[in-house]
């Protein structure tokens, strides 16, 4: 588990009121601690691969085609690791196992320099059953966006095993606004936007999460989610996409600069 997750963790311990929700938030950092000992899965879901890779527009690719050289990294990390193959053929019938949890979900962005960034995100599905999107109209403005997440974490409820961290998109297009949620989940956890006004609503939106109760892994309590990450993009002048990526606890991730 990356550290900024088991810190925030432990922090949630410490401020955590419900008894209950304080012995909860223990024994997850209890489990963190054996599956590093013991080089275990912190959780039986490993997962959906998903592949943010930022490639310098310097950078010449040789030897191969990249997405088939991200697949077999995941193959054989699935393989290696022990981590339970979540990935099925014909999602809307025969549901088959791929069997090494391939195809990964590529995202690729040409950025300037000479570096191939590579950002690694499993994604459990039941925090990922949770996320949402919609398109407000322009008029609903803050307190729409602010609802809109709220509202949908106290559906959500227990099932996507808080304490969560809540990704968020806000502008662009719908694809455009769902990619921005996800990749907010690439910070680290409880880092603000830069832009004040973003950090203002990531500060509200998480006040008014943790004031609904649900808490940890729906026990009840005060902490229900560790953080709120925001990102925008501007939008069409008739339009206000707002998308929501909830990320449960267990929040892997890890990125490497070749």
């Amino acid at each position: 588990m990356p550290s900024d997750v088991v810190t925030s963790l432990r922090r949630a311990g410490r401020v955590e009121k419900s008894p209950l929700g304080k012995q909860t938030i223990q024994t997850i950092l209890e489990n963190i601690a054996l599956a590093g000992e013991y080089r275990l899965p912190v959780c039986q879901d490993t997962g959906t691969a998903v592949i943010f890779l930022e490639i310098g527009q310097d950078v010449h690719i040789t030897g191969g085609d990249l997405a088939a050289a991200v697949n077999e990294g995941v193959r054989k990390g699935y393989d290696r690791g022990y981590l339970r193959k979540s990935m099925v053929h014909r999602p809307f019938s025969a549901r088959e196992n791929t069997g090494d949890n391939t195809p990964a979900v590529i995202h690729t962005e040409i950025v300037p320099g000479s570096n191939l960034r590579v950002c690694v995100l499993p994604k459990g599905g039941g925090a990922e059953n949770c996320s949402r999107l919609t398109v407000l109209p322009p008029s609903h403005g803050h307190q729409g966006i602010i609802e809109y997440a709220v509202n949908l974490v106290d559906e959500c409820g227990g099932n996507a095993c808080p304490p969560l961290i809540i990704g968020m998109g806000i502008g662009g297009t719908t694809e455009q606004t769902m990619l921005l949620a996800k990749r907010s989940l690439l910070r680290k956890t409880g880092a603000h936007n830069v832009d004040p006004e973003v950090k203002r609503l990531e500060k509200e939106i998480l006040s008014k999460v943790n004031k609904l109760g649900i808490g940890p892994m729906g026990y009840g309590g005060s902490v229900t989610a560790l953080a709120v990450h925001i990102e925008v993009f501007p939008a069409h002048i008739a339009s206000l996409p707002v998308a929501v990526n909830i990320q449960c606890w267990c929040s892997r991730h890890s990125e490497m600069v070749l």
